[in-house]
Order: C-alpha cells, then sequence, then structure tokens
C-alpha cells in the first residue's frame, strides 16, 4: 500500500470518527432532554389537582395559582423550544416554591390529607426533575466541549451544531434563606 493511500484511510478513519462522536454527544443530550421533558409533564399533569385542592383554602393566593395555571397552559403548547421549556421551568419552580410556602400559612390546608400527599408527590417529581437536569447539564457540557475543542470543532462547524443551554436556576433561587423568617 502507497503511503498517499495509507494517509488518505487515516484521515478518513479519523473523520468518520470525530463525525460519529459528535452525533452520539448530541443525540445523548437530546434524550437526556426527553427525560428531563417527561419528568416536567409529571409536574404539570399534578399541578390541577393541587390547585383544586388549595385554591378554596387560598383566596389571598389567588395571583400564584392563576399564575401556576397559565404556566402550565404555557408548557401544554405544542412546538416549545428546548430555550422556552427550561425558561418556563425556571418560572414554574418559583411559582410552586410560592405556593408550598403560602401553604405552610395555612393549618387546616397542611392538615389535608389530599394536600399532603400532591405536596409529597410533588417533591418527589421535583427532585426527579432536578436528577435529569443535573444529567442533562453534564450531557449539554461534554457536548458544548466538542463543539469548542480542536479538532472536533471543525466538523461541528461543517455539520451547523450549535451550543445547547445549560439549565439554571434564576436569581431569587440563588439568594441565601432567610432561617428565621421560616420559623416565625
Amino acid at each position: 500500500m502507497s503511503t498517499p493511500l495509507i494517509i488518505l484511510i487515516v484521515i478518513a478513519v479519523v473523520l468518520i470518527l470525530m463525525y460519529n462522536s459528535l452525533v452520539a454527544k448530541k443525540n445523548q443530550v437530546d434524550n437526556i432532554f426527553a427525560s428531563v421533558d417527561t419528568q416536567l409533564k409529571k409536574r404539570y399533569d399534578l399541578i390541577p389537582n393541587l390547585v383544586a385542592s388549595v385554591s378554596k383554602y387560598m383566596e389571598h393566593e389567588k395571583s400564584i395559582l392563576q399564575e401556576i395555571t397559565e404556566l402550565r397552559s404555557s408548557a401544554n403548547k405544542p412546538n416549545l423550544s428546548d430555550d422556552e421549556k427550561i425558561a418556563l421551568d425556571a418560572k414554574m419552580s418559583s411559582a410552586l416554591g410560592s405556593i408550598m410556602i403560602a401553604v405552610e400559612n395555612y393549618p387546616d390546608l397542611k392538615a389535608n390529607e389530599n394536600v399532603m400527599h400532591l405536596q409529597h408527590s410533588l417533591n418527589e417529581v421535583e427532585e426527579q426533575i432536578s436528577a435529569a437536569r443535573r444529567a442533562y447539564n453534564q450531557a449539554v457540557t461534554d457536548y458544548n466541549n466538542a463543539l469548542e475543542m480542536i479538532p472536533t470543532n471543525f466538523m461541528a462547524s461543517a455539520m451547523h451544531y450549535r451550543q445547547k443551554e445549560l439549565f439554571e436556576i434564576n436569581e431569587s433561587e440563588r439568594k441565601n434563606i432567610n432561617i428565621k423568617e421560616l420559623f416565625e
């Protein structure tokens, strides 16, 4: 075999390996996002039950309940982009946190078995969402690194691959919790 032919075969093998690596990383991100999406769907399915259970008790928190209902409606729209789903998730997390804090202010509501069960189910789903977000962020980091690192960045550019956004918490969730307020 001639040297130019060997060099051509080696280059072809390297290109194929880079291509396959990028495709695998992209598909992994899409697959993990689908599992995040499944967990978010579980959350959105629990919300009508939660709203129905707490609405009669929480006349003063109508705005929170309306916001949650509107966010759920937005989340159920077809053809949302991944970025739109991520933004909705952040808003929903914040709104659900507000409603859970409000539940604590109603002793009758805290004692209601349905509300307690829904709260437990929602906490479980939130933990699953958190785990799915971590897996997604790791896959996105690996994917984004491959898009930026030499030599795969040349192949990624030729394939028109673009960086993906990470799930990030919003500013209000980054603030320190005032423990004293929780016990007042």
